[in-house]
């Protein structure tokens, strides 16, 4: 089967080909090492692993890969429950309630982080869950069409300036991590554009090169699709760092912006007081599965860059999260739809 082909999907967009070859490559990597455990050790039963998106999106597809890879170094299934709705909210209570041996997992965004400043939740996001681990870093990037007069972000910064609110940029949805993005860029630059909110990425980009839109905070791969084909200008990622699916385009904090850096992130997490041990083991396997060189190597071709960190550091980075954004929310004034 050849990889190197992709087809695009909506917000993250990790594509169906590549699923199946990193699938095919992880089960290849990784069988050899399930090995038969003593009798009581965890797991001894299936583990559910909470999605709150529907089946296909792109963290559901990321989440079946990870998965597949837990489900080999484990010798236990890793069976995907799909639980949309509420924003997540709907499935990340679910979890909230569910016994904390191990065996009920959820798995993560930006929206995990987000939903704290935008709804009242019935749950809460620190208290009620323990961090077991990353599994990637989403870049996010700012593109125009082709016919945009606007080459660079210092470019937009001064025709934002020169015409406030009139320059629109589409995203996927009110509250999502890429219209929070675009909420810090202007309070960051002092500028005002015109939010115009899709149903998801695809969608926002098409409007885009029709020139319905001006600009779009849009998710990584669909994006660089378009790049790629000559279809869209990318003026500047959103990550502190360039990322290796796109050398040449600076980050939004090099191309004028310094110290701006928002994105979105996929990872796993438990109900609260589930045994240190059993997080660990988690934790373990989880950062092994998104070390394989096939998983690393096609995902980083789609600007999917895969994260290792500790249950303390993800944490860390969980509390941060919600702080930088809540501040955010209540400076820009953002209200959920």
């Amino acid at each position: 089967m050849n990889c190197s082909h992709h087809r695009s999907h909506a917000r993250l967009g990790l594509a169906g080909r590549a699923v199946l070859c990193v699938a095919v490559g992880l089960a290849a990597a990784t069988s050899a090492l399930a090995q038969s455990k003593p009798a009581g050790e965890y797991p001894t039963r299936p583990i559910k692993l909470v999605v709150p998106y529907p089946p296909g999106g792109g963290a559901d597809t990321l989440a079946r890969l990870v998965s597949r890879g837990m489900a080999d170094k484990l010798g236990t299934p890793v069976v995907i429950e799909n639980k949309p709705g509420g924003n997540t909210a709907i499935a990340s209570e679910y979890v909230a309630n569910q016994p904390a041996d191990g065996y009920t997992l959820l798995y993560v965004a930006t929206a995990f982080v987000i939903n704290p400043s935008l709804y009242k939740l019935r749950y809460s996001t620190e208290n009620d869950f323990a961090p077991v681990a990353m599994v990637a870093q989403i870049p996010l990037i700012i593109v125009t069409n082709k016919q945009s007069p606007i080459h660079s972000v210092k470019e937009l910064i001064a025709a934002a300036r020169q015409s406030p609110g009139q320059i629109s940029y589409a995203t996927y949805g009110t509250g999502s991590p890429v219209h929070l993005a675009a909420e810090l860029f202007q309070v960051m630059t002092d500028t005002k554009l015109l939010h115009v909110p899709y149903k998801g990425s695809a969608p926002g980009l098409t409007d885009l090169m029709g020139g319905q839109v001006q600009l779009a905070f849009g998710s990584i791969e669909p994006s660089l699709l378009l790049i790629r084909g000559d279809k869209l200008r990318p003026l500047a990622v959103t990550t502190a760092k360039r990322i290796a699916a796109a050398p040449d385009v600076p980050t939004v904090a090099e191309a004028g912006v310094p110290g701006f850096e928002a994105i979105g992130w996929n990872g796993i997490v438990a109900p609260a007081k589930t045994p240190p041990a059993i997080i660990a083991k988690l934790n373990g396997v989880i950062n092994a599965v998104v070390q394989e060189p096939e998983m690393v190597k096609t995902l980083g071709h789609q600007g999917v860059e895969l994260d290792v960190k500790t249950p303390a550091e993800m944490g860390a980075m969980i509390h941060g999260e919600i702080i930088k954004w809540d501040k955010l929310v209540k400076q820009a004034d953002v209200k959920a739809d």
